[in-house]
């Protein structure tokens, strides 16, 4: 089995690849430093290839390396995030270039990703697409002033995270009915880089969900947002 982890180099993405790693799965640490991901590859006893996600150029580049080196794809996993130290709290004081710059990596680069590498993930028998999401993205848990996650407004990340649901939801749609499951991964609040190691839980503890949903089986579900309990509402 074959998986790409984008952003694996760190955080949640590293454990992802460490626990995929364990289970026997060939794991590529797709980071967009190089060095970075070779150290990261070499720790973990996985593969690495140069992926900025936000490069149109970088995606081509990885995907046919992968092509050459597998000819196929088990698991995508879509790990790679950015929550921007520009974002105002204040919606209205949020720049316009941290909203771009936010969408580039958290949507844009999701679906160039997947569009990029969704011809190998064809060839595999029964291939796996989890994308990285956050209760911050849920418009259920936005909406009801009880949620912990009320006081948390951040217009660029968590409308982001509303997005990549959506895209979630028209993958799985349009791969109904092939062998292919698109679900999303919510890790809970996780201390990494991206919060300043704010999160009360640990990068391995974010990552089994998404180690879960990449290792789904043939009747596991399509299309749904899950946590580490199961699924949770959009």
């Amino acid at each position: 089995m074959i998986a790409l982890i984008t952003g694996a180099n760190r955080g949640i993405g590293y454990h992802i690849a460490k626990l995929l790693t364990e289970r026997d799965v060939t794991v590529i640490v797709g980071a967009r430093d190089a060095e970075q991901g070779r150290r990261a590859a070499q720790e973990l006893g996985a593969r690495s290839v140069r992926l900025d996600v936000t490069s149109a150029e970088s995606v081509s580049s990885a995907a046919e390396w992968i092509e050459e080196e597998y000819g196929l794809l088990d698991v995508l996993v879509n790990n790679a995030g950015v929550f921007l130290a520009q974002e105002d709290p204040a919606a209205a004081a949020t720049p316009v270039e941290a909203m771009r710059a936010t969408y580039e990596t958290n949507v844009f680069g999701v679906v160039a990703v997947t569009n990029a590498v969704l011809p190998l993930l064809r060839r595999a028998p029964a291939a796996r697409i989890v994308n990285l999401s956050s209760g911050l993205g849920s418009l259920t848990r936005a909406g009801d002033p009880q949620d912990p996650f009320w006081a948390s407004n951040h217009l660029a990340y968590n409308s982001s995270k509303t997005a990549l649901n959506m895209v979630t939801v028209v993958y799985a749609k349009e791969l109904a009915g092939t062998p292919i499951k698109v679900n999303a991964a919510d890790p809970g609040y996780c201390a990494t880089d991206m919060n300043a190691h704010a999160g009360h839980r640990t990068p391995e503890q974010g990552a089994a969900v998404a180690v879960r949903l990449a290792l789904l089986g043939d009747d596991g579900p399509s299309g749904l947002c899950h946590d580490e309990d199961g699924v949770v509402p959009w």
